[in-house]
């Protein structure tokens, strides 16, 4: 119940990936006959990528995975277009390779600013068109939140930055694989992927740049990637990249609705029995199978040790963030007091989970927070989320 965090590599992507590794194993950018089949293979990927969000081969770039991604087009562009302005927008959620990368940035004499979200975690596209000014050089907002699976209205906010002609970068790390998208239609310049997160290999991504777009090299050293990401190919990745989101994208509808069915019943199942809870996130425009609930007078971490003591794998928010004593960003963000969110479950669901994992974790949860909250030192007075007592 963690496939946020990652997936498993499908046994039909680690079949095309392994002849790559030994019989295959020629460098693309090498002239002989057996670098030229992992020069093929390279390029078949580069189609398979640029045909699923709907972008021309020539505008995908692979990278090692979506914080490289994210890297690249957030300081490359910055570093590209400086000469232009130096003022940065994003949003409040973003994942930590969106926010470090800003942050860094602003070291570097760049300007961001950070919009607020509302209580759903949307970015309110009014707040994008007023923060614009004459120096904008960047709008980077992700197509769905990691932690409360929030879907944001990227096509609207890609249409206020090309009429402002400021290019607009999405981290759509989650949504590959869970919705589907169409870069021309939802108004995309540029846009960060990572095979694991849809059943692919670790280690290996790629940056859809469009055409046009001016964007510094962030890797030095070699011609690889049209001279813009140097660095020997990781053929069998990419390979495995390009298996994993053809598979992940062929009947995308169909696998989104199981999840969300599924989803729905956990949610309404925690909801009504447990007291004191919260759905986190938009309650209708989410990610398929991604469910955030803040659950009163427990600590997150206490409800992942008692979890997984039953076989149930969670979170309590984005894995980059793990081992961290402050609360989610994300959910400071929507408003939740600081107590109410460290007492947050992420549960996402995938390809293996069944009607028989639902009916188990409604079996188990109510149990875990039940213990829990008998030996809480935490009050159990009046409810501060507003939910059923």
């Amino acid at each position: 119940m963690d496939h946020a965090a990652t997936t498993y590599t499908l046994p039909e992507v680690l079949e095309a990936m392994l002849p790559y590794f030994s019989e295959h194993f020629g460098n693309p950018s090498s002239l002989y006959s057996i670098a030229e089949v992992s020069r093929r293979a390279v390029e078949e990927a580069r189609g398979k990528v640029a045909a699923a969000i709907g972008a021309e081969p020539e505008e995908i770039y692979f990278t090692a995975g979506g914080t490289e991604s994210d890297n690249w087009a957030i300081k490359g562009t910055a570093f590209a277009r400086r000469k232009s302005g130096n003022h940065i927008i994003t949003s409040a959620i973003e994942h930590h390779a969106v926010l470090h990368a800003c942050e860094y940035l602003e070291k570097q004499g760049f300007s961001v600013t950070y919009l607020p979200v509302d209580g759903d975690g949307r970015v309110n596209p009014a707040d994008v068109e007023e923060a614009i000014t004459d120096k904008t050089i960047l709008i980077s907002v992700m197509h769905a939140n990691n932690e409360i699976g929030t879907i944001q209205p990227i096509a609207e906010i890609g249409r206020i930055a090309r009429s402002h002609r400021i290019p607009f970068h999405t981290d759509a790390v989650q949504t590959i694989g869970a919705i589907g998208i169409d870069v021309d239609a939802m108004n995309i310049d540029m846009l960060s992927l990572s095979a694991h997160k849809f059943y692919g290999p670790k280690g290996v991504g790629a940056l859809y740049i469009r055409k046009g777009v001016r964007v510094d090299s962030l890797l030095h050293g070699g011609g690889q990637e049209k001279r813009r990401r140097a660095g020997t190919e990781n053929v069998p990745g990419i390979v495995g990249l390009g298996a994993a989101i053809e598979i992940a994208t062929a009947d995308i509808d169909a696998y989104a609705g199981r999840l969300a069915a599924m989803r729905d019943r956990l949610c309404r199942g925690i909801l009504e029995t447990i007291p004191h809870t919260r759905l986190n996130g938009h309650p209708t425009e989410r990610l398929p199978g991604n469910l955030n609930i803040s659950l009163e007078f427990v600590e997150g971490e206490s409800i992942l040790l008692l979890l997984n003591a039953h076989g149930i794998a969670g979170s309590t928010g984005s894995a980059c963030s793990m081992g961290s004593l402050e609360p989610s960003h994300v959910l400071r963000a929507i408003g939740l007091p600081h107590e109410i969110a460290h007492g947050s479950l992420r549960l996402t669901l995938g390809h293996v989970n069944t009607e028989e994992d639902v009916n188990y974790v409604l079996e188990v949860l109510p149990k875990v927070i039940e213990r829990l909250r008998s030996i809480s030192p935490l009050s159990a007075g009046e409810s501060k989320t507003g939910q059923r007592d």
